[in-house]
């Protein structure tokens, strides 16, 4: 089974969709802008295969000059985010080429990748959902923290990676296995069932998901717009 590209896409928010049951299930939207192939990366040049995919629209006096001439070798605007994703020989695109919506089908499982939004400092309790010490029995003034971090003679220091308090968010998550609840080609939209990691309005990363097999409806080597036209 060929291994397709991803897509680059924005995260609208949530809502549900209604099933022919009355059931409702929530489902997170999120919109393709412009998802273009800007550049190819193969075997014999790069010494591996992969797309790499262009989104939204950026300024040019944004875009540093060797980007800016990046872009003008693909024949494509400046995109404002950049991904590269691995693919199979069979699945390389046509650099200019753009991907729509019907990249992915319903009843299909994906994998999402974004950044999550920021917590700034937190406490081990927020963080890491500690307990914290007890009410009475003589502590005083640390009824949230954290207590011993290490032994004294033996270890004699702090393991690395140690739950303690500290910066909470803005790491890369992946949510596997969301399945793709319906999809509007037209106007750019992909409704996965449950969360997915971000803001709204942030980028996230769609990929078909690794621990499911790709249905036999899905495009290949990729939903492209002169397809779905």
């Amino acid at each position: 089974m060929p291994k397709r590209t991803g897509l680059i896409a924005r995260k609208l928010g949530m809502t549900r969709l209604f099933a022919q049951d009355g059931s409702h299930v929530p489902v997170t939207v999120l919109q393709l802008d412009q998802c273009q192939v800007v550049g190819v990366r193969t075997k014999d040049k790069d010494g591996y295969t992969a797309v790499q995919l262009g989104a939204g629209k950026a300024k040019v006096k944004n875009v540093t000059k060797p980007v800016r001439g990046h872009y003008a070798k693909a024949k494509v605007e400046p995109k404002k985010k950049l991904v590269e994703f691995r693919v199979s020989d069979d699945a390389v695109l046509d650099i200019g080429a753009e991907l729509t919506a019907s990249h992915y089908v319903a009843g299909q499982f994906v994998d999402v990748a974004g950044i999550s939004i920021g917590k700034g400092f937190a406490g081990a309790m927020r963080r890491w959902n500690f307990a914290g010490l007890e009410a009475s029995h003589g502590v005083s003034i640390s009824h949230r923290s954290h207590g011993s971090t290490g032994g004294r003679q033996d270890p004699g220091r702090t393991f690395k990676n140690k739950k303690m308090a500290g910066h909470w968010g803005v790491d890369r998550v992946t949510t596997q296995n969301l399945k793709v609840v319906a999809t509007d080609a037209d106007k750019g939209l992909i409704m996965v069932c449950g969360s997915v990691p971000g803001p709204e309005g942030g980028w996230v990363e769609i990929t078909d998901a690794v621990k499911r097999k790709l249905p036999k409806e899905a495009p290949l080597p990729a939903g492209l717009k002169q397809a779905a036209a």
